[in-house]
């Protein structure tokens, strides 16, 4: 049985139609149908469609009028999870600008290469990630917006809120141009009422650039048009067909294309609420589901494992969750029958990456199948192939998972070499190479089983090791790293190095591990390190990486 006789068994239909529009109108849309509506909750505080649209346009004046950005510029956002990340985001589409999420985990050199990489003059910065920011400023970036996100704290709130709510220094005012970046505080920005010009993106014009790690080393930016972020939106509310009455938990990173689909762009596109979290935290999720009547969640496997191991989870009413999906990381089998004990719905898993603008599988709600990819989704045609021959293999057998569709990037920014790589042509049709080996069964559902690239998946995070590798070696003991996946019962998978000091150097695991909390994204971060007096080598010369890998899972079984 095919993909597409799965879709039709399980009443999906095969192919749907995006507005042929930038991403930017579907908000204008919503705020004219919905003005009083609230379309972020935030802590126990309330932004109005209405009010959402008109900071929106008055942050796309202010950067048009006084930051020169114009048609096809890009602008960084650094910041979490807050109304000001939905702010930004728009008010650059709107100004016909081109987004570049970035990590608030991300460290200075990581968002320097970014800036450098993507050619960004102006960055929205939250508040408490300046620190990483001020050695950039002027000779990266000229202009720089922080954002304090307990400005939007309007009203008092027994939630409990994150520190980055509660404990903030003195508010930041404007300087001037001189060494360094302009600063101008959020709050200065939108008080100047800028009048925006009129928008002119097209559907073929870029909108956002998400920067993926590379398989060789530095982060690659993946270009997407408004017409692949649009196809993405809607297919995020057709496949479960969620209604704009919808009030949907929004506590996985928004910067991260799961968060910014399903809980950003999708929900504005229908008109519903989004529910924000700044900082993950299980009580107040279970909080916020029982007082909003939370009706649709996308997350991720760690956080509901931690919401329903809470010691009082009972005590909270959390039956008003009508859809719950996810993907990054398996589910786990035993948590997702609790689930449907629990609320009786499944847990519907997906698969997507920052090169599809999130799902290009999912499973069907009402036939959902455990630790599955699901079947493809509107418009999208998936192959399994041998990934040396590139022949199509059959049902069970096991290959490369090859993807064709809308959502599809358009390659990788500055990165022509990378991209011809990334690409297959099939039967005259361009497939992306998704470097994951699996499977598709006779009912047309797709299943990961292992990696074709190294890769390790903490929580969800991706993490290339040889970017890693690369920061590793940087540190002035280190002659050599290799980088490894070791087992997390929590976070799945976390990072190991094997690392190869320098004749007479001296380093504890503990100081190499400070030193890379300073300079790299925490989950990057080695939590393991195994110090060794040389690496395995190929004939050639090259680190086999493999016969350390498979000494590591044959200790954890043993």
């Amino acid at each position: 049985m095919t993909a597409t006789s799965t879709r039709r068994l399980v009443d999906v239909p095969r192919n749907i139609s995006a507005p042929q529009t930038s991403l930017y109108t579907n908000l204008e849309v919503s705020s004219n149908r919905h003005p009083e509506k609230a379309a972020i909750l935030y802590y126990g505080s309330t932004v109005s469609y209405r009010q959402l649209q008109y900071e929106v346009a008055a942050m796309a004046g202010f950067l048009q009028q006084h930051c020169g950005i114009a048609r096809g510029d890009r602008v960084v956002l650094y910041m979490q999870n807050s109304p000001q990340f939905v702010v930004a985001f728009y008010a650059v589409l709107r100004a016909d600008a081109v987004v570049v999420p970035v990590n608030p985990m991300n460290r200075t050199s990581e968002l320097q290469h970014i800036l450098e990489d993507s050619g960004a003059r102006v960055a929205f910065v939250g508040e408490e990630l300046m620190e990483h920011v001020r050695s950039l400023s002027g000779r990266h970036v000229d202009y720089v917006i922080p954002a304090r996100y307990a400005d939007y704290l309007c009203d008092q709130t027994d939630l409990p809120l994150p520190d980055v709510l509660t404990s903030s220094g003195p508010r930041p005012h404007a300087e001037p141009v001189g060494d360094r970046a302009a600063l101008i505080g959020w709050t200065d920005a939108l008080s100047r009422a800028c009048i925006p010009r009129d928008h002119e993106s097209r559907p073929e014009d870029l909108a956002v650039i998400p920067y993926t790690s590379g398989t060789t080393g530095r982060p690659k930016g993946c270009i997407h048009t408004h017409r692949s972020v649009m196809h993405s939106t809607v297919s995020c509310a057709a496949w479960p067909s969620l209604a704009s009455e919808s009030v949907m938990l929004c506590s996985v990173p928004l910067f991260h294309v799961t968060g910014m689909q399903n809980c950003m762009n999708m929900p504005i596109f229908i008109g519903a609420t989004m529910a924000i979290m700044t900082r993950w935290d299980a009580k107040c999720a279970a909080h916020v589901i029982e007082r909003h009547r939370v009706s649709t969640w996308v997350t991720v496997p760690t956080m509901l494992i931690d919401l329903l191991n809470l010691a009082d989870v009972d005590r909270f009413d959390l039956s008003s969750i009508a859809y719950l999906s996810g993907g990054g990381a398996a589910m786990p089998q035993a948590v997702a029958q609790q689930i449907e004990e629990r609320w009786g719905i499944p847990y519907v898993e997906g698969y997507g990456l920052t090169e599809t603008m999130a799902a290009t599988h999912i499973n069907p709600p009402k036939h959902s199948k455990h630790q599955c990819m699901g079947v493809p989704v509107f418009n999208t045609d998936s192959l399994v192939v041998d990934p040396e021959t590139l022949e199509p293999l059959g049902e069970g057998e096991t290959g490369e998972i090859l993807v064709s569709g809308p959502q599809v990037f358009d390659g990788y920014w500055k990165s022509q070499q990378a991209t011809q790589d990334a690409f297959v042509l099939i039967d005259g049709k361009r497939y992306l190479r998704t470097g994951d080996l699996g499977y598709v069964d006779r009912d047309g559902y797709f299943f990961i089983i292992d990696r074709l690239k190294r890769m390790i998946n903490a929580s969800g995070y991706k993490v290339w090791p040889a970017e890693v590798e690369a920061m590793l070696f940087e540190h002035p003991a280190i002659q050599e790293a290799c980088v490894i996946a070791t087992h997390d019962p929590r976070r799945g998978e976390s990072v190991k190095a094997v690392i190869v000091l320098r004749n007479g150097e001296r380093a504890t695991e503990q100081e190499i591990v400070s030193w890379a909390r300073e300079r790299m994204a925490s989950y990057k971060v080695p939590r393991v390190i195994q110090f060794a007096a040389s690496l395995p080598r190929t004939a050639s010369g090259k680190i086999q990486w493999r016969l350390l890998q498979e000494d590591e899972t044959r200790s954890r079984n043993t």
